[in-house]
């Protein structure tokens, strides 16, 4: 599809045409002009998009680094269609599909199977395998078969590497390879059980505690690894204010490491759980004012590279129950943008938003970064940061609806996407 977009804002750190206004013809899947003022009379079949918006935003498509959409095996749950009409309506053109389906993604057929999503559609839909076998942390997987397949990363996801050796064998495997291996820092021996952050509140509420220490502790493992292997390392789902330290200085020393942290960790802190409600039972868990100050100011210096939506759909039987049985996670793609610029917004700039959510990922995943010049594949969001409106059960693409924020008031909203050679209002 062709289109002339009209006078909008390029937010692009790599481009030239960064915090400029400007008309933007797409022809045939590219660039073709980049301009003050574009006119298309020696084109045809041009559709011309105008949101008549004084504050029309454009920028390389949106990637979310961690999500779950179910598929193979938790379709009640969210398939890969389902999943994908979420990531749509949420601005983004491209996801990292966790790899804790049923079967695990721990073999070059699943990634296969997870790989032909991609044809005909406007979503880059890329698959990250696991590190060991069904993702139990004790075999490693046949990385260079699932790596020759397609697969991005590596990583267990929440199901964190408890074994040390394990770990170092993968980040020695993975180098050959030049994949990224990803681990969640979360020691069990000190967190098993725990269901929220350990402290004033889950002692007042009598709820097990998850210290922060089996964070910090394992963050520290990890980096050693990192540097004893001369391998490169992403963190995943980091929380807490100790854990930016010690990141922070692991940079510092010039270790490999990359690390990103979920949007409800930068937004909520564990008072929302004083009523019990299972929808901010998550993982990692809220923490305390303090460790939130710690994780933005990390942003702004990136210390901390990526911030992430952790889409985790569940059914309403494993979300409404017993706060002690009921799963951990929220879906979170639909109003990731909403509540990133309410919350943030001023606090982050909107250039360093969109390395968060757009440059950074793809940059640590190896993948191709979408760069708005001309002669470039074209591969957008369309955005107003600014724009109010309603979050509500329409707003839900996703086939779950386990969220806290239904009839939220939110403030930036993604307007449309394209991505190869197609165009969609979000």
């Amino acid at each position: 599809m062709n289109i002339l977009i009209k006078n909008c804002l390029i937010i692009d750190s790599n481009s030239k045409h960064n915090n400029k206004k400007k008309d933007i013809l797409i022809i045939n899947g590219k660039f073709e002009k980049i301009a003050s003022n574009v006119s298309i009379k020696n084109y045809k079949n041009v559709k011309t998009i105008d949101f008549k918006s004084k504050n029309l935003h454009l920028s390389p498509g949106w990637f979310d680094m961690h999500v779950d959409f179910g598929e193979p095996g938790n379709e009640q749950k969210e398939t890969i269609k389902s999943g994908s009409e979420a990531a749509k309506k949420g601005g983004f053109t491209g996801v990292l599909l966790s790899p804790n389906t049923n079967p695990n993604v721990d073999n070059s057929s699943t990634v296969k199977y997870i790989k032909q999503f991609n044809s005909n559609s406007i979503i880059d839909i890329l698959p990250a395998g696991n590190i060991t076998l069904e993702g139990k942390g004790e075999k490693i997987v046949e990385m260079h078969d699932m790596n020759n397949a397609g697969c991005i990363a590596f990583t267990d996801d929440k199901e964190s590497l408890q074994n040390s050796n394990v770990l170092k064998i993968a980040l020695l495997y993975a180098k050959d390879s030049n994949k990224l291996i990803m681990n969640y820092p979360n020691d069990h021996s000190l967190s098993k059980n725990g269901l929220i952050n350990e402290g004033l509140v889950s002692t007042s509420l009598g709820l097990k505690g998850m210290p922060k220490i089996a964070e910090e502790i394992m963050t520290n493992r990890d980096i050693i690894l990192c540097e004893y292997t001369n391998s490169r390392m992403h963190l995943s789902y980091i929380s807490t204010k100790d854990c930016v330290a010690i990141i922070k200085q692991a940079k510092k020393n010039k270790i490999n490491i990359t690390a990103d942290v979920c949007l409800y960790n930068l937004i909520f802190d564990d008072q929302q759980l004083n009523d019990f409600n299972s929808n901010f039972k998550l993982l990692p868990p809220l923490r305390n004012d303090e460790d939130i100050n710690s994780l933005i100011k990390a942003l702004k210096l990136n210390i901390i590279d990526v911030i992430t939506s952790d889409h985790r759909p569940h059914l309403d039987d494993d979300k409404n129950k017993e706060f002690e049985h009921a799963k951990f996670g929220i879906i979170g793609l639909e109003s990731f943008f909403g509540l990133l610029c309410k919350n943030l917004l001023g606090k982050l700039s909107i250039n360093e938003i969109i390395d968060k959510i757009s440059i950074n990922p793809r940059k640590i995943l190896n993948i191709d970064c979408p760069l708005i010049e001309i002669g470039e594949k074209a591969n957008i969001t369309l955005f107003d940061p600014n724009i109010n409106w309603n979050f509500n059960k329409s707003s839900i693409k996703s086939k779950s609806f386990n969220t806290p924020f239904v009839n939220e008031k939110m403030q930036g909203k993604a307007l449309a996407i394209y991505n190869n050679k197609k165009y969609q209002q979000c």
